[in-house]
């Protein structure tokens, strides 16, 4: 994980192809992943390898029995995705440290909704028959506005993986 970087979690994921493409979006951003338990697949799953590719050994991941250790590090830089949530992502603190995304078919439990109100963000739906987005979309979505909100893209020289002095010399 980088300075400056989020860092991602997914509270009892249930899809192996959402967390592997997660997996693969925190090591192309360089963010910390943290998994929830339980899950509703296996560690060695090879939907959950797939999506990922060869990037694994890039991954800066997690694994907690429990989300409270990060809520209690994070309390107030901690942000949670809901569909249920009034606030809209773009309002989220830009010193928020931790992105929580709930399971993909039940989303978080609904204490959560009592106890961290003031911390449930939602991503807008424009057609009243969508209920909500893929959950790795969701996540792809406020991880680079959250970057970009940071500075992050002026201030990383990126091309494609290839450092900028090498991207810049001629052949």
């Amino acid at each position: 994980m980088k300075p400056g970087h989020p860092q991602i979690c997914l509270f009892q994921p249930e899809i192996p192809q959402n967390t592997g493409s997660i997996g693969r979006l925190a090591a192309a951003t360089s963010c910390r992943l943290h998994l929830i338990k339980p899950f509703g697949f296996g560690t060695s799953d090879k939907n959950l390898r797939r999506p990922g590719l060869d990037y694994w050994p890039f991954l800066d991941l997690e694994i907690h029995d429990s989300i409270e250790p990060l809520v209690a590090t994070y309390s107030g830089r901690i942000a949670f995705f809901s569909k249920f949530a009034t606030q809209l992502y773009t309002d989220m603190p830009v010193d928020t440290e931790v992105l929580v995304f709930g399971r993909e078919t039940s989303g978080f439990p609904p204490e959560f909704h009592e106890r961290f109100k003031d911390q449930l963000y939602r991503i807008p739906l424009f057609h009243p028959h969508v209920r909500s987005l893929n959950l790795a979309n969701a996540c792809s979505i406020v991880v680079y506005d959250l970057m970009q909100r940071r500075g992050l893209f002026a201030s990383e020289k990126v091309s494609h993986g290839i450092p900028e002095s090498a991207a810049t010399q001629k052949p």
